[in-house]
């Protein structure tokens, strides 16, 4: 029997680091392209006049108000309308004076009618029927008064939403078994059943009546994708030898969806999921390199995060031998050449944007290839506009990888905004295309280099790509081969929606030094994009390096979607209040508006409010987990400064405008141990879900029976729901004079 194994999801999905290229990292740029430039670009723009103007968005079809427009400003908003809320560690949520918040959705509430009640005392079951675990990203799809699509019905409509993960501490998800789980392989195929069935995605009606707003629980439009849910493969690498499986001999399909974070909404109305650290619940045992003949695909495998000996994150893998188990195991067991009698390629069908028709409960997801294979988060869309192709923006979530951007062949036809099949419109728009990376220069600008066969350098031989299939699935691997530049793990993305620049959550870096280790593959020395090293202090912790993030900001050039270079800054750097102005509190903040760690980040489209999330384990010491709103400038507002480390390093930096205290401040804190991430807002930007993660996470296992143990009761202490185990859940938030959110 093998041994626990201490797997933690948290470690996982921040210290995952196979990009061992020589490429150059975004600090390497940074501070060259800075001290040429200084001054000259600042005082370009302001808050005021970047968020302005309307945003007229064509019907999705159907509906008693399908022709109408949504509500947005029409004028600048240069104001936050709310009172900033003081940091906190109270095991609830904390809200802006004048809002409410009330809980509307959490793990394990039915989805039909059929279905029992959640008893949250481990001994539930049918979880295939019931919300799934660790809400994340989601959007909103409205519904007309006789149930069809519309895009300005703001009392009812549908919640498309990521169920990334699951609680857990050793193997086990603790909190879903009724004695916390095993702890030691082999894993209980009942234990296994309800672990894999909580992931995935979950669509669910939510319906406002009088002023109260609650989930339909037999909705007809309610549903679950889990990670054995039958998905189709689109686009260049369907059918592809690399997505051949003893499940799909064709390579054209595979189960489920894993992992997911961050979302999307396409401007034909269908949702987008993003797969992040799928490769952590696949096992590549010792020996599977020399099976292979250490062909190529091991140099993929690796840098995939899956070298030969790695252990699954769950051990679902030991649950049994049925196929639905050994499909975890990634290794070649078979004697094919093509992979057909075996698993050695299923890691191969996750880690891809995935599309849904949440109108139609009947149709299948569909991984879209085109948009390329990585840890992915949302999927940011340029504007729309008629004549003119459309771009998708998107992030790879782990230290040191890329900024990816996908440019359609197709340009934008605004009838399309209108279909009668979306993910055929999907199709015509996500499965051709180019993909490009993003490479960033000194003087403050960059290039999209686009991932093919023809830019593929012959000097680089550590993969040999075979077709451009080959580049969407590795993708990563593309990026090293044209020197693209290392980033910070970049996390979500979102458009601003009049000026149309993209911006980017860098979340934090732990391996910042300002003298790296001696022969340190990982250590990197500050620069001008990431100018801070410092030791911050957790208690009595000592966390070195960078841990507090930032957000970057870049503009296309001309305002085009398809342009090959643009211009970017950093919006605002994370840091406490407290720390260093001259080393570390770069923008300046005050206790009202400091954070750390910058994930979620999702702009409203009725206000222009950019909403910022965090998921944060450095500052936790002094605040739970928060969301804050700003009112951004735009590109190169701000000024250059030089952070003097030492005498030997002096570091020069751009910062964008620094906040006001109107411009930039806390909305919400949420209760113990959780993430708050996922946002989306009703048309008429009155009411706002948004998700509370793994609240009470640091509970621990041995603790399961004691709930006065648990580092978090939330939910049921703000009264939702039976047992005191804490649950993800979705909460909705309304203003008490029932205005728009923020303003």
């Amino acid at each position: 029997m093998q041994q626990p194994i201490d797997l933690s999801h948290l470690a996982a999905r921040a210290e995952e680091d196979s990009n061992t290229s020589a490429n150059p990292h975004f600090s390497s740029v940074l501070d060259a392209r800075l001290s040429r430039r200084g001054l000259l670009r600042s005082g370009v723009g302001t808050a005021a006049t970047a968020v302005f103007g309307s945003l007229g968005l064509a019907a999705c079809g159907g509906g008693d108000d399908a022709v109408a427009t949504p509500v947005v400003d029409t004028g600048a908003l240069s104001k936050l309308g709310f009172t900033a809320v003081p940091k906190g560690m109270a095991d609830k949520v904390t809200l802006a004076a004048g809002y409410t918040a009330t809980v509307v959705y959490a793990l394990g509430d039915p989805l039909t009618a059929s279905t029992a009640a959640y008893k949250n005392d481990g001994t539930d079951t049918d979880y295939g029927n019931r919300a799934g675990d660790h809400h994340d990203g989601m959007e909103w799809f409205s519904l007309g008064s006789d149930g069809s699509a519309s895009t300005t019905a703001s009392d009812r409509g549908l919640i498309a939403m990521n169920h990334e993960a699951t609680t857990d501490e050793t193997l086990s998800s603790f909190f879903l078994h009724a004695n916390g789980g095993t702890k030691t392989l082999p894993r209980p195929a009942t234990e296994v059943d309800k672990e894999v069935a909580i992931h995935g995605v979950s669509v669910v009606e939510m319906k406002k009546t009088g002023s109260a707003w609650a989930y339909v629980q037999n909705s007809a439009f309610n549903r679950r994708i889990t990670a054995l849910t039958e998905v189709d493969i689109s686009g260049p690498a369907k059918g592809h030898t690399l997505l051949k499986t003893k499940y799909s001999i064709d390579g054209t399909r595979t189960r489920g969806t894993l992992n997911n974070c961050g979302t999307g909404k396409t401007p034909w109305g269908s949702f987008l999921s993003g797969e992040e650290n799928w490769f952590g619940y696949f096992t590549r045992p010792a020996g599977d390199n020399l099976a292979r003949g250490n062909d190529k695909s091991v140099v993929a495998l690796n840098r995939y995060g899956r070298a030969e000996g790695a252990a699954s994150r769950h051990g679902w893998e030991t649950a049994g031998t049925a196929d639905i188990y050994a499909r975890w195991i990634n290794a070649k067991t078979g004697t094919s050449a093509d992979g057909t009698d075996d698993y050695r390629n299923e890691l191969n069908g996750m880690g891809y944007i995935v599309e849904m028709d949440p109108y139609k409960a009947t149709s299948r997801m569909v991984k879209r290839t085109g948009l390329g294979r990585f840890a992915h988060e949302s999927a940011a869309f340029s504007l729309p506009k008629a004549g003119e192709k459309l771009a998708v923006y998107m992030g790879d979530d782990a230290r040191n990888e890329y900024i990816y951007k996908f440019v359609s062949d197709t340009a934008w036809s605004a009838a399309d905004a209108n279909p009668t099949d979306r993910l055929a419109t999907g199709a015509k728009y996500l499965d051709n295309g180019k993909l490009y990376v993003a490479k960033f220069a000194a003087d403050g600008t960059g290039q999209w280099i686009e991932l093919s066969k023809a830019t593929i350098p012959t000097t680089y031989t550590a993969y040999a790509f075979a077709d451009e299939a080959d580049i969407r699935v590795n993708s990563r691997l593309a990026g090293d081969a044209v020197g693209a530049t290392k980033m910070d793990r970049p996390e979500w993305c979102a458009t601003h929606p009049t000026s149309g620049e993209v911006y980017f959550t860098l979340t934090n870096n732990s391996n910042r030094r300002v003298a790296p280790t001696a022969g340190s593959s990982t250590q990197l020395a500050p620069d001008s994009a990431n100018p801070r090293a410092y030791t911050d202090m957790k208690g009595t912790t000592s966390q070195q390096g960078n841990p507090n993030g930032h957000i970057l900001r870049l503009k296309d050039a001309g305002g085009s979607a398809a342009a090959l270079t643009f211009t970017w800054d950093v919006y605002v750097f994370g840091a406490q209040s407290d720390a260093d102005t001259g080393l570390v509190n770069l923008s300046n903040l005050t206790a009202d508006q400091d954070f750390s760690s910058p994930d979620g980040l999702v702009f409203s489209k009725s206000t222009g409010i950019c909403w910022i999330q965090t998921d944060d384990g450095a500052y936790t010491d002094v605040t739970n987990c928060m969301m804050l709103a700003g009112i951004p400038g735009t590109v190169g507002d701000g000024t250059k400064k030089t952070l003097p480390h030492s005498s030997a390093l002096s570091v020069d930096t751009f910062i964008g405008k620094a906040p006001t205290a109107d411009t930039l401040k806390r909305f919400l804190v949420g209760p113990k141990d959780c993430e708050i991430t996922g946002l989306v807002e009703t048309p008429d930007g009155k009411t706002m879900f948004i998700n509370i993660q793994h609240p009470g996470e640091g509970t621990k296992m041995a603790d399961i029976a004691d709930p006065t143990k648990y580092t978090s009761q939330w939910p049921s202490n703000a009264g939702y729901g039976a047992g005191k185990r804490p649950r993800s859940a979705t909460i909705v938030i309304t203003k008490n004079d029932g205005g728009r959110i923020g303003t």
